[in-house]
């Protein structure tokens, strides 16, 4: 399966990626980390559907199909779009820290 990210999620990586590197003066721990965000985003191209959809009020403002997977401190958060047209794929929307998820 195809995985496909939002802008924001995007934009997640790329702030993530400055604030361990500028604020932090860490750029190798960056490099390493968001490495391992995209290593464990891209098992989601086979493993996306082993994790259960998640279904706290906190998640509904991306879909009712949500799902989310976990890197140390960060929560990805995806869906599997089924499209009956050509492929189904996987649509990351968001890359952000777990703490910041209401249950």
């Amino acid at each position: 399966m195809n995985i496909l990210y939002s802008e924001l999620a995007e934009k997640d990586i790329d702030d993530l990626f400055y604030v361990i590197t500028e604020e932090y003066k860490s750029p190798l721990t960056a490099a390493r980390y968001v490495q391992g965000i995209y290593n464990e985003i891209n098992k989601l191209s086979t493993q996306a559907a082993i994790h259960k959809i998640e279904t706290s009020p906190f998640y509904r403002q991306y879909g009712f199909a949500v799902r989310r997977v976990n890197y140390k401190k960060m929560a990805v958060l995806y869906a599997i779009v089924e499209d009956y047209v050509s492929e189904s794929f996987v649509w990351i929307y968001r890359i952000i820290a777990a703490s910041l998820i209401i249950n």
